[in-house]
C-alpha cells in the first residue's frame, strides 16, 4: 500500500489560517484602551480565512499535483492579499497588527510559495502555455513582495520618513509623470545612451586594434583595468570640471566604466574560435579580415552581448551617481539627491523605481537583440520534454 505525503505548505497555511480565526487582529493598549478587532468584525476577513482552511485542508490531503491545483491555490492568496490590505486601511489595523493577522500572513505565504512551485515547474509543448507559465512566476513572485513590503511597514506602523509603503510610492509615481519625465530624458535619453554607445562603441574598436597590433595587449589591457578601477566619486567631480553640469560630463563618467568590460570581453570573445575552424580558414587562403569577418567576430557575439549587458546597467548607476555631482535642475541624480534633503522619500524611491524600470528595459532589450542575433548558440537551444 503506498503511503499518502500530506503536502506541508498547504498543511502550513490550513493551520496558519485555523489559528488566525482564534487569535485577536489587532493588539490593545493597557494606558489608552485601543479596541481590539476581532475577525468576527471584518466579515470579508473572515470567508478569506475559511477559505484558505478549506482549501490548505483539501490540497493537504489530495496535494498539488497539476497547474489548475496551483492556480486555485494563488486564487485563494489573492483574495486573502485583498482582505489583508482592505483590513489594514479600513478597519484601523494598521499600526496595531496582532497575532491573528500575522498567522494570516503566514498562511498567504505558504499558499503563495506552493502555487507559485507549481506553475514554475510546469512544462508544456505548447508555446502558449508555456509563456504564459513562466510569465506567471515572476509576475506573481513580484506582487507578493510588494505585498509583503505593505503589509509590514503598514503593520507595524513604520514612519514613513524610514521606509514608504509602495502603495504610497506609487501615488507619487503617478501624480509626478511630468517631473519624472524629464528626469528621464535628461539621464537616460542624453546621458545613458549616448556614454554607453560611446564606451561600448570604442571599446569594442579599439579591441579589435588589440587584436591586430600584438603589443597593444601588453601595454593596453594593464591601463585598462587601472582606468576601471578608478572609483565613481573620485572622477564624476572631475568630469564635471572638464565637460561642463549638463549631460556630457555624465556621458563622459559612462565611457569610463563601460570601457573596459566591453574591451576585455571582446578581446576573449576573438579569441573563441577553434583551432580546427581556423586552419580551414587558413586552407581557404583567408586573410585576417576575412577571418575576422566571416569566423572570429561571429564567435565573439555571446561574449560581446555579455558586455553590453553588463554596461546597461552600469551605465546607469553611472550617469545617477554622476548626477550627484553636478548637474542642471532636473535628471535621476539630482532629484533623488535633493528629495532626501527635503525629506520627501515617497518622491526618492518613485526615482528609483523609474530608474529600475528603465535598466531592466534596457537590459531586456540588449537580450532580446541579442537573442536574434546568435540564436544559433547552444545556450538559446530549448530542451523540450
Amino acid at each position: 500500500m503506498t503511503e499518502m505525503k500530506l503536502d506541508k505548505f498547504c498543511l502550513v497555511g490550513a493551520i496558519a489560517a485555523l489559528l488566525a480565526l482564534i487569535f485577536p487582529l489587532a493588539g490593545i493598549d493597557a494606558d489608552t484602551g485601543k479596541q481590539v478587532a476581532f475577525v468576527s468584525d471584518i466579515p470579508g476577513l473572515a470567508i478569506a480565512m475559511a477559505l484558505c482552511v478549506i482549501a490548505g485542508a483539501a490540497f493537504t490531503w489530495l496535494g498539488v499535483r497539476s497547474v489548475i491545483s496551483g492556480v486555485i491555490i494563488l486564487a485563494v492568496a489573492v483574495f486573502g492579499c485583498w482582505q489583508a490590505i482592505a483590513t489594514l486601511y479600513d478597519h484601523g489595523v494598521a499600526g496595531f497588527a496582532g497575532t491573528g493577522f500575522w498567522l494570516f500572513i503566514l498562511s498567504l505565504w505558504a499558499f503563495v510559495w506552493r502555487g507559485i512551485d507549481v506553475i514554475a515547474n510546469y512544462r508544456s509543448l505548447e508555446t502558449a502555455k508555456q509563456q504564459i507559465a513562466n510569465v506567471t512566476v515572476p509576475v506573481a513572485f513580484g506582487f507578493w513582495l510588494l505585498f509583503v513590503w505593505e503589509v509590514l511597514v503598514a503593520g507595524f506602523g513604520v514612519p514613513q520618513v524610514l521606509l514608504p509603503p509602495p502603495s504610497m510610492i506609487g501615488v507619487r509615481f503617478v501624480t509626478s509623470t511630468d517631473i519624472m519625465a524629464a528626469d528621464f530624458y535628461q539621464t537616460f535619453v542624453k546621458a545613458v545612451l549616448s556614454g554607453y554607445v560611446l564606451g561600448c562603441g570604442s571599446a569594442f574598436v579599439m579591441a579589435i586594434a588589440v587584436d591586430r597590433v600584438p603589443f597593444l595587449k601588453r601595454g593596453l589591457l594593464p591601463l585598462g583595468n587601472m582606468v576601471s578601477a578608478l572609483p565613481i566619486i573620485g572622477v564624476a567631480p572631475i568630469m564635471v570640471m572638464w565637460f561642463g553640469f549638463d549631460w556630457q560630463s555624465k556621458a563622459a563618467v559612462i565611457v569610463i566604466m563601460t570601457f573596459f568590460p566591453m574591451l576585455v570581453n571582446t578581446v576573449t570573445g576573438l579569441n573563441a574560435a577553434g583551432k580546427l575552424e581556423r586552419d580551414l580558414m587558413a586552407t581557404y587562403a583567408s586573410g585576417y579580415w576575412s577571418t575576422l569577418f566571416r569566423l572570429r567576430l561571429p564567435a565573439a557575439m555571446p561574449f560581446v552581448f555579455n558586455a553590453l549587458k553588463i554596461n546597461s546597467t552600469l551605465a546607469l548607476i553611472g550617469a545617477i551617481v554622476a548626477e550627484f555631482f553636478g548637474t542642471p535642475i532636473v535628471g535621476m541624480g539630482f532629484r533623488i539627491s535633493t528629495e532626501v534633503g527635503r525629506m520627501n522619500i515617497d518622491m526618492v524611491w518613485a526615482e528609483i523605481a523609474l530608474a529600475a524600470l528603465a535598466g531592466t528595459a534596457f537590459y531586456g532589450a540588449v537580450a532580446y537583440i541579442e537573442r536574434k542575433a546568435t540564436s544559433w548558440h547552444p545556450s538559446f537551444r530549448v530542451r523540450r520534454h
